[in-house]
């Protein structure tokens, strides 16, 4: 039995039976479980390298919810500023190789990869922030969400967290995607590679997202294929008090090869006359 082997059995012994919370082996099982996801070499969920398909780490969600009840609630201080919270923060940003502006603030046990730009933002337990990622100004990144490379999260933006059901994939933007300002991703939509979207796109586990780019609409749920570019829309809806506007999001164009990764992705937005 390898050693992450063990670990996971005392996780879902633990998940099963709560009194053996109590004992020091399931403790430490844990808390290792929790330095892994603060040290980026575990993740709560990571791409399969089949099609663009996650697999979702179930029992790495569990010791993410399992963490709380071990820990003790505590006062903590930042100058003349108290907490009271079970939680720790992250420690150490310069060698980690991530800048944090004041009042940006991560918990111990998510990720931040080197090159990482925290603005005053928020990062919570169990997610993952990959390389050259900008959390903007009031950016929220949920528990166990998974953010790739090279990423620009703009002011305002939600990132849900899904930590239970514990088999719901967290939300998902890969690597290179420009999130507008005031978007909301949460239900585990998924965001694939180099996609736009404009400002105020909410997408949720129900929300339609039509692409209205060809003769005929193409409709999908939770998900935005890579390189797309989405704004927010309505569609029309009947119901018995009459027809009335739903909100949806529409897919309007591809990115153009000509929008260079260097480029400010702004201007991918400004192709189809879009704000961010």
């Amino acid at each position: 039995m390898t050693e992450q082997t063990a670990i996971q059995s005392l996780i879902e012994a633990a998940w099963t039976d709560r009194t053996l919370l109590d004992r020091p082996e399931t403790k430490q099982a844990i808390r290792e479980v929790i330095d892994r996801l603060d040290k980026g070499t575990l993740r709560c969920a990571e791409p399969t390298g089949s099609g663009g398909a996650w697999r979702v780490n179930e029992w790495v969600k569990k010791a993410v919810i399992l963490y709380f009840p071990i820990q003790k609630m505590r006062r903590m201080s930042s100058g003349d500023i108290e907490f009271f919270d079970k939680m720790e923060t992250k420690q150490d940003f310069e060698s980690l190789g991530v800048r944090v502006v004041p009042n940006g603030v991560a918990r111990y046990g998510s990720y931040l990869a080197p090159g990482v730009i925290m603005m005053p933002s928020y990062v919570n337990i169990g997610a993952y922030v990959d390389s050259g990622t900008m959390v903007d100004t009031w950016a929220t990144v949920g528990s166990c969400a998974q953010i790739g490379k090279g990423v620009h999260l703009s002011g305002g933006v939600g990132i849900g967290g899904v930590l239970e059901p514990v088999q719901a994939a967290p939300v998902i933007v890969e690597d290179h995607c420009f999130i507008g300002s005031r978007c909301i991703l949460v239900e585990g939509a998924h965001i694939g590679a180099e996609a736009v979207l404009g400002a105020n796109v909410v997408i949720t586990g129900s929300t339609k997202i039509i692409d209205v780019t060809g003769e005929e609409p193409v409709e999908y749920k939770g998900h935005v294929p890579p390189r797309s570019v989405v704004i927010p829309g309505s569609y029309t809806r009947h119901y018995p008090a009459g027809e009335y506007q739903v909100p949806c999001a529409l897919i309007i164009g591809q990115r153009k090869p000509s929008t260079d990764l260097k480029t400010s992705l702004n201007e991918a937005l400004r192709d189809f006359g879009v704000s961010a």
